[in-house]
């Protein structure tokens, strides 16, 4: 399955689980699938047959309440049955709103509490620097997050570090919660803050899947962390949800259910 074709899968569940359990985060939830189908697609270290082998790469959504990407993600890939996509935030569903390891298989570290992905993730990384591993650490995290102190004082962590195992993607929509980020604590220039805290960044069209994969595969030689900043849109691929805030906490019923699954069918690859 091409990274395309997942991540046409993973904006199509999403409408899905979303729309069925009246849960939450649709828009969080499209502007990461292009990332979240690259990164399953093409770039981890993955096995179904064995989601706990030593030597997998890790992978910690820190924005979990796009949960529904990751599940979707290791559904298609085989982890678990797809059809238990439609059991996601229903009353004793092991897929639980916000992303959880518990019971699920691929999912490393349950997230929902923004801001404590990346220092999780960042002590993977020097584990697996002290203990001589060959994994990789990748982290996708909103840009809304970066407020919180935790995410400044881990990327400082991971330059003293000389963490070079650790990939840091941040999800730069512009918009969290009730508005947008400008709005409610400027984070501009986002590139110039984290190349001042060590990371080496590279910026992308975060819905481009050749950008991305490019970034992701680009090595440095002077031991720095990697920071992916991926310019996406809230909403994307369904015309009326794209930079429309009210599409955080909004589910898709009704007529507009009905709107958004026709234009994703338009647009399968």
């Amino acid at each position: 399955m091409t990274s395309e074709e997942l991540a046409w899968k993973i904006k199509r569940h999403g409408v899905e689980m979303t729309h069925i359990s009246y849960g939450s985060h649709i828009g969080a939830i499209l502007s990461v699938s292009d990332i979240i189908a690259v990164l399953y697609a093409d770039i981890l270290n993955i096995d179904p047959q064995d989601p706990r082998k030593a030597d997998r790469d890790r992978l910690i959504l820190s924005k979990g309440h796009a949960g529904a990407a990751i599940y979707a993600a290791l559904a298609e890939k085989g982890f678990f049955p797809v059809g238990e996509l439609a059991t996601h935030y229903r009353d004793g569903s092991r897929l639980s709103g916000h992303v959880s390891h518990k019971g699920v298989p691929g999912v490393e570290f349950s997230t929902g509490s923004l801001g404590h992905g990346l220092p999780v993730a960042v002590g993977m990384a020097l584990e697996a620097k002290m203990e001589r591993k060959d994994y990789q650490v990748y982290i996708v995290m909103g840009d809304g997050e970066c407020d919180e102190g935790s995410v400044w004082e881990a990327s400082m962590f991971a330059h003293h570090h000389k963490l070079d195992n650790l990939t840091v993607v941040v999800d730069y929509n512009k918009m969290q919660s009730l508005t947008f980020c400008e709005d409610t604590l400027s984070l501009a220039p986002l590139d110039k803050k984290f190349e001042s805290f060590g990371y080496n960044v590279l910026s992308v069209d975060g819905h481009n899947h050749d950008e991305l994969k490019k970034a992701f595969r680009t090595t440095f030689t002077n031991g720095n962390p990697k920071l992916i900043l991926a310019n996406t849109i809230k909403g994307k691929g369904i015309s009326f949800m794209e930079n429309n805030i009210l599409w955080h906490y909004r589910t898709p019923q009704g007529e507009e259910y009905e709107a958004a699954v026709k234009e994703l069918e338009e647009q399968r690859p």
